[in-house]
């Protein structure tokens, strides 16, 4: 695939993350399960992160992954930095929190460790 596709998917999924984190809170369902806000914070950053990556490493033209993988997981967690500051500064009905903070480095890690799995059983080079 073409790294404007990865960079395009990975872009609009970061708006996503935007729209979703910075909308008022009261236009967000409401679902009665205990700490569902922290599994689609870690959800968006897996995501994200995997995203970045894909696009890094073809933009890259390397075999090798470490850069494009330390760069993604860096954008993912200083990012989501950034959206809680966001919440805070930037909104009326959404504030900042550090345990979205550890969930989204949760998703990033994870995101890493199903990178590196997949690199040590199947072939990523040919991303």
């Amino acid at each position: 695939m073409p790294k404007q596709f990865y960079f395009w998917t990975a872009l609009t999924w970061t708006g996503l993350i935007i729209f979703f984190c910075l909308i008022k809170s009261s236009d967000i369902p409401v679902v009665k399960i205990t700490n569902l806000d922290k599994v689609v914070h870690a959800f968006f950053h897996l995501v994200l992160t995997l995203l970045w990556f894909f696009f890094l490493k073809k933009q890259s033209n390397s075999l090798a992954i470490f850069k494009p993988l330390v760069f993604s997981f860096i954008i993912s967690i200083f990012f989501g930095i950034a959206i809680e500051i966001a919440q805070t500064l930037f909104t009326t009905t959404r504030k900042g929190d550090l345990l979205d903070v550890l969930a989204n480095l949760s998703g990033a890690t994870l995101a890493v460790c199903i990178i590196l799995f997949f690199n040590k059983y199947t072939n990523l080079n040919k991303v």
